[in-house]
């Protein structure tokens, strides 16, 4: 039964059910059926309503009322009197006041709600400009780097010096022992092919004996 107004409050208060007793000193209640008779300073005169419904909703449900309505003109408000000074005498004006409205949507609030949209939206563009911004600024600067790091790391070549042109001597002829001492390049197999004898001259072939014939062996029957 206890609602803490902050974290931490701490509060004693007694707490018991529906038995009513002396040691009571305040009870809370609420009228649901209405009897025959009249409650004296209760039901025996009409009251205003102190206190209404505080959202928009709730108003135009509570009045039956239409969205194009203005919520604003059916607020319960109470009034009450207070003395302002006026020069050097005192006048009592009356003053009212009512509830803050939740939830209510003016030409302010659309207006608004207009401008924050296209803040973000602004927003969100500038910060994708400046991102791809600072993607080629990034980029530059390692392309830049990298150069940077390559010429501080190979070292420079030599300056190539031109060899100097000399005039062609003539050639001296070689001396007579150095060709004696030279090797021939491949050496030569010559054969040497006998001659073949010459034909005997005729006196030769009559003084040569001529050859016995061979003899032939006769046989009977045989031929």
């Amino acid at each position: 039964m206890y609602r803490p107004r902050r974290t931490g409050e701490r509060k004693r208060k007694s707490v018991r059910g529906c038995i009513c007793g002396p040691d009571l000193a305040v009870i809370f209640l609420k009228v649901l059926e209405k009897g025959i008779g009249e409650v004296p300073g209760l039901t025996d005169a009409e009251r205003p309503r102190r206190l209404g419904p505080k959202r928009a909703n709730h108003i135009r449900a509570a009045f039956a009322l239409r969205k194009k309505d203005d919520v604003r003109k059916y607020v319960v408000n109470r009034s009450y009197e207070k003395k302002v000074k006026k020069g050097d005498a005192e006048i009592e004006k009356t003053f009212y006041k009512s509830p803050k409205i939740q939830r209510l949507i003016t030409e302010k609030r659309v207006r608004r709600k207009k401008l924050y949209a296209k803040m973000k939206k602004d927003k969100w563009a500038a910060s994708k400009e400046a991102h791809v911004a600072y993607e080629k600024l990034l980029s530059k600067f390692l392309k830049e780097k990298k150069a940077a790091y390559k010429e501080s790391h190979t070292k420079p070549a030599a300056p190539e010096k031109a060899a100097p042109v000399t005039p062609a001597k003539p050639a001296k002829a070689a001396p007579a022992k150095a060709a004696k001492a030279a090797k021939p390049a491949a050496k030569v197999e010559v054969k040497k092919e006998t001659p073949k004898p010459a034909a005997a001259p005729a006196t030769a072939a009559k003084t040569a004996k001529p050859a016995k014939p061979a003899k032939v062996e006769k046989t009977k029957g045989k031929k």
